[in-house]
């Protein structure tokens, strides 16, 4: 069984900087996630595109924030348990914890801190038949590497902010993309709508409105789809890659059965210091909610530097916790 100070369930950008403020007041961490890398929904989900709304760096791709964050925990050596979902919590009659994994892993620790974002992720399929069949196979769900589908046929499918910002990124590098949409309007930014409607005028990429995708084809690998085009006339489009951007589901997953107090799928906690209602359990991020709460990475952030400074009470409840700047002491000397 693995043994830590503070067990963090959530490898995503509020969770690692958890690690460095555990860490700055010598806490031991362990980190869970369900994915096989850190990073959570940035490394995931958009590691290309950029982030605008972190202090001090006027754009940041996703995945270089990932990156900086990991370099920055680097010096307090945390340990990860990455590709296993957190299934059990069991709290101890001494009142510390023993995390249990899908995978029978045990972590033992004081404090538990749930960074888990929106909770697990599921993406939104379209009902098509056949539609699993290629999954990996020319059907995917998400763009982890826009080098995947350079000189590729790639068909879209989507009007929110992913189906837009991929078609915009993408359509330098593939050698034809087909974005289907079932409505005339988009939901994503007007900005960016104005510039994929653009690049179609300017024959860049193929806009089909009030078109819907219906079917897949392949011998083993996807090799065309039909769509309904202005919802009436089936046809097929030859392509290597069909990518439906229809969004994620969130859930809860097992966190439900711990006995947190919950608001519409989310954990209700106390802003002093983000605890919840099980004493030695957090939640910090996305997956928490209060009143006035915004679900911005930075407001992440600020709450992992004050669950770190309750969590140090609960793990040396003898010692007397004393505020340190790293400007002044330098994170070696902490």
């Amino acid at each position: 069984m693995l043994t830590t100070d503070i067990c963090i369930v959530g490898a995503g950008p509020v969770g690692l900087f958890a690690v460095f403020e555990a860490g700055l007041l010598k806490m031991r961490c362990h980190v869970i996630d369900a994915l096989p890398t850190p990073g959570g929904q940035l490394a995931e989900i958009y590691p290309k595109k950029p982030i605008y709304d972190i202090p001090g760096f006027p754009s940041i791709l996703a995945g270089d924030l990932v990156d900086n964050l990991m370099k920055q925990i680097e010096p307090f050596h945390p340990t990860f348990t990455l590709g296993e979902r957190v299934e059990h919590l069991h709290k101890q009659e001494d009142g510390s914890f023993i995390v249990e994994t899908t995978d029978g892993t045990k972590v033992a620790c004081k404090v538990v801190v749930i960074a888990g974002g929106l909770g697990s992720f599921e993406p939104r399929k379209p009902a098509i038949e056949n539609l699993e069949t290629f999954e990996g196979k020319g059907v995917n769900y998400m763009v982890r590497d826009p080098e995947t589908f350079r000189d590729k046929r790639v068909v879209i499918a989507g009007g929110g902010d992913s189906a837009l910002d991929w078609t915009i990124y993408l359509a330098g590098l593939t050698e034809d993309l087909t974005l289907v949409h079932r409505g005339t309007t988009f939901r994503g930014a007007p900005e960016s709508a104005q510039k994929v409607i653009s690049m179609a005028e300017e024959g860049h990429i193929k806009l089909l409105l009030k078109s819907n995708v219906t079917d897949v084809h392949g011998n083993g690998k996807l090799n065309a789809v039909t769509v309904l085009v202005d919802n009436d006339t089936p046809h097929e489009i030859e392509t290597d890659y069909f990518i439906p951007l229809f969004g994620l589901v969130p859930k809860l997953g097992p966190i439900e059965d711990w006995g947190l107090e919950l608001d519409k799928g989310a954990i209700v906690v106390n802003t002093f210091d983000y605890s919840t209602n099980v004493p030695g359990v957090y939640a910090i991020g996305d997956i928490n909610t209060y009143p006035g709460k915004l679900k911005l990475i930075l407001c992440g952030f600020h709450e992992a530097a004050l669950m770190a400074q309750s969590a140090y009470n609960v793990i040396y409840p003898d010692k007397k916790f004393v505020l340190k700047y790293t400007t002044v002491n330098g994170i070696q000397e902490l």
